[in-house]
């Protein structure tokens, strides 16, 4: 059973009020995405995929990202609505997370805009959208970043599947 919208105040936005199949927001929101004080992201250049139940998704043009800090992952994953996604690790001197990032290389139509653009999980990372750290989307297949602009509840934790 889908659990009750939890009405919007005001400036906030509820992601069951997003579309279904998703659609694409440019962003200009100061966004930095870093991890053990090393910055992948400093931008005001995003774009947020807006899905119902799912908070917030954002693609970043590989210009304005770290890609000497990460590596090709084998890892794939198929979406409905924009089709194969590929996957990065995070490569530092100490570290290696495994499936930072992830990209649709040839994405359908509606979504060639974010072909080869990078999202990243904020369960993996320190994001921070307009100077506020994100809350990480529960779970480990939505990689939605919530902050105190948008209400759910949101899909992706236990018994969220069938939502």
């Amino acid at each position: 059973m889908r659990p009750q919208r939890i009405e919007p105040g005001p400036g906030q936005e509820s992601v069951w009020d997003y579309p279904r199949p998703p659609r694409i927001d440019e962003s200009s929101e100061h966004i930095t995405v870093s991890r053990l004080g090393v910055t992948l992201i400093d931008t005001t250049r995003a774009q947020r995929i807006l899905e119902t139940s799912q908070p917030p998704a954002y693609y970043f043009d590989p210009a304005d990202v770290r890609m000497d800090l990460l590596t090709p992952s084998l890892a794939r994953s198929f979406c409905e609505w924009k089709g194969e996604a590929t996957y990065f690790d995070l490569a530092l001197p100490d570290l290696v997370v495994e499936q930072v990032a992830w990209t649709y290389p040839s994405p359908s139509e509606p979504f060639a805009s974010i072909a080869g653009h990078l999202a990243f999980y904020a369960q993996k990372l320190d994001c921070v959208v307009d100077g506020e750290a994100v809350d990480a989307n529960e779970g480990t297949f939505y990689g939605g970043w919530i902050t105190s602009k948008v209400v759910g509840p949101f899909k992706g934790g236990p018994g969220s599947l069938w939502w």
